[in-house]
């Protein structure tokens, strides 16, 4: 069993909380950095607050981007302690260093209600190493400090990392209030969901996603298949996809796939209609085509009206739905219909409604939708995806362990 952090005593005591604050960052010529997106950072403050507001000191590690263990000032989490300070409304102390006597002397200066940021923590390679022995002294030193591990970080808890799975084995642990939102959300649409049950799959390819239906077919209803990937569900039924996104080496797994949904009765819905062009760009020039009409020199890249009310009319009888990928290149105006569409049949469906992390994310913000209209908005996109195919996600695992004393 999972505990939360209701079942921690934590004033006075030093909580090493694991967030997510991989936000996107935009440098200008200046030196200044501006963060593009501070979702994943509001994501973690219902656990920050609940904690700073019991009198706990928090320690929060986290990392941004991939430095491959060597500090990299462009991927420092410095402007991220200011965002954060900003919207807790409290001083942040940032820290530049991951462990080390620093770590030990801010962390013996705080007092009961201070928060601590930690430099990204991959600026370590022992954070991200294949050998058990590395991480695990990398979690030892957190350990000096540290009374217990708090997971908050969603978006990491499909990665073995000293600070996922090290660092909670070795301390009396909790999940934070969004991983156990996260989990509660997956659960629902994995274990005996409501039906009718639809799954909306978008994006570029077919290999992201083709264990995910497979592991889904049993259970649902309808999956609506947009995005580049269904291009290769088309080109398996014997459609000419002119320059479209075909991943040719998925097309017999696809088709084996295609044969098992029909023998369980599962309906699966492909684009009828679609977007074409020559090239990817606000001011290309496109046209509508049937499926059947897919030109040899244009690519598919939204899915068309016809299809759209198809998806709208499936999406509207549903009582569970998860949707993963756009419909289209919709950060390009010509190509954004069939997402934003989608989007908002999934905000105005009476469903218990699950939104993938990553582009749906993130375009859901850019049409302007509020988050309150959709059931739980997933802010991990690998996590996310692993936990429909039924995957085992370490850093979920390790907080279901006995917590040691």
């Amino acid at each position: 069993m999972t505990r939360t952090l209701d079942d921690l005593v934590v004033e006075g005591r030093t909580i090493a909380v694991r967030c997510d604050l991989n936000v996107p960052l935009a440098h200008a010529d200046d030196g200044e950095v501006t963060i593009t997106d501070d979702g994943r950072i509001r994501a973690c403050l219902p656990t920050l607050r609940n904690l700073l507001d019991r009198r706990a000191r928090v320690v929060v590690i986290a990392h941004l981007g991939r430095p491959k263990g060597v500090a990299d000032p462009e991927l420092s989490l410095r402007p991220i302690a200011d965002r954060l300070a900003e919207l807790l409304d409290t001083p942040v102390q940032f820290v530049p260093a991951v462990s080390g006597p620093n770590v030990v002397q801010a962390v013996s200066d705080m007092g009961d209600g201070d928060i601590v940021l930690l430099e990204n923590v991959r600026f370590d390679p022992r954070e991200t190493s294949k050998d058990s022995g590395e991480r695990a002294s990398l979690a030892d030193e957190w350990c000096e400090w540290a009374d217990m591990a708090v997971s908050d970080g969603f978006g990491v808890v499909h990665r073995e990392q000293a600070s996922v799975t090290d660092l909670p084995a070795r301390l009396p642990h909790a999940a934070g209030l969004l991983v156990d939102a996260e989990r509660r959300a997956f659960e629902r649409v994995l274990i005996d969901p409501d039906r009718p049950y639809v799954v909306i799959l978008g994006g570029a390819k077919v290999s992201d996603k083709i264990k995910v239906i497979d592991n889904l077919l049993e259970r649902v209803d309808r999956v609506l298949i947009g995005g580049g990937m269904a291009f290769t569900f088309l080109a398996a039924k014997g459609h000419e996809v002119g320059r479209s996104l075909l991943e040719q080496d998925m097309i017999d797994v696809v088709q084996r796939t295609l044969d098992r949904a029909d023998s369980l009765g599962v309906d699966i819905m492909l684009p009828v209609d679609v977007v074409v062009a020559e090239q990817i760009s606000d001011d290309a020039p496109t046209r509508t085509v049937p499926i059947t009409e897919i030109p040899a020199d244009a690519m598919g890249l939204d899915i068309g009206p016809r299809t759209i009310a198809n998806f709208t009319e499936a999406i509207a009888g549903a009582r569970t739905i998860v949707w993963n990928g756009p419909m289209g290149v919709f950060e390009s105006a010509p190509f954004a219909s069939g997402t934003q569409a989608v989007a908002q049949a999934v905000s105005r469906a009476e469903a218990f409604t699950v939104v993938g992390g990553g582009d749906s994310a993130a375009a859901i913000r850019a049409f302007g939708l509020a988050d309150s209209a959709f059931g739980h908005i997933s802010t991990g996109g690998g996590a996310s995806l692993e936990l429909l195919e039924g995957a085992t996600l370490p850093g979920l695992a390790v907080l279901e362990e006995t917590a040691p004393d």
